[in-house]
């Protein structure tokens, strides 16, 4: 049986500038063929805008206020908000709230450093 809990976890920095906690992934369980991360935006802070050449990407905010940009569109996103990232989609997230953005992102196959591509176009 695998169960990890986010307070024994530490986090590291994505590719992409975010801070993770990997709660479960080849890397610490048994699952293959996805994983499953919180990732944390200080207020202010962004991701680096990026795509995945071979990863579906679901975004679940679970605290805070964010605008996000995919593929040149843009949305303002807050707790409850589930956000579908299909592979070679250009997105970037913004924390336009004022307390730390919260989201599980939940990606297939898993995250790996390698298939993030970082754009040279940074939106602001």
């Amino acid at each position: 049986m695998d169960i990890t809990n986010i307070r024994q976890i530490e986090p590291f920095i994505t590719k992409d500038g975010s801070e993770i906690r990997e709660l479960l992934a080849y890397r610490n369980s048994g699952v293959q063929n996805q994983s499953l991360a919180e990732a944390r935006i200080p207020v202010g802070g962004a991701t680096m805008e990026h795509y995945h050449s071979k990863t579906e990407e679901i975004y679940y905010i679970t605290d805070g206020r964010g605008r996000m940009i995919i593929d040149q569109e843009q949305c303002e996103v807050r707790s409850g908000d589930a956000i579908a990232i299909l592979p070679g989609q250009v997105h970037q997230l913004f924390n336009i709230g004022d307390e730390t953005l919260h989201l599980l992102c939940c990606c297939s196959p898993s995250y790996e450093h390698q298939d993030t591509i970082i754009t040279e176009i940074n939106q602001a």
